[in-house]
């Protein structure tokens, strides 16, 4: 199957994942530095979690932060396989249904992997 992206879209997309990817790691160093500060309060606060009216919030707060981490972990590597499908022979096509995913699409939503019409699906 041809490619449908001209050099000049695939480029664009190209430097649109590259720059997400920056933010997305610029992101996960200051939450792994958020998380860690938690850390730190929390080994300085009593240890009785469940007698200490902070314990519940500093769970919560490492909880949350956790789940940020996570999350943006994720983006992190569907930013990655983006840029490997865009650099390979099938990039812009649907994984469903072989058509074209809009350009607009991919600068929307660089990970994308289908086509709006068989993502409705």
């Amino acid at each position: 199957m041809s490619d449908h992206l001209g050099e000049d879209q695939r480029d664009e997309l190209l430097r649109e994942v590259a720059a997400r990817r920056e933010r997305t790691v610029a992101r996960i160093t200051a939450l792994e530095h958020d998380f860690d500060d938690i850390v730190e309060a929390s080994s300085d606060a009593v240890r009785d979690d469940e007698h200490d009216p902070e314990g519940a919030t500093i769970a919560f707060e490492r909880a949350q932060v956790s789940a940020l981490l996570a999350d943006a972990r994720g983006q992190l590597t569907a930013l990655d396989v983006a840029a490997e499908r865009l650099a390979g022979p099938d990039a812009g096509r649907c994984e469903r249904c072989g058509g074209a995913i809009a350009h607009e699409r991919l600068l929307a939503r660089p990970a994308s992997t289908r086509c709006v019409g068989c993502a409705g699906r």
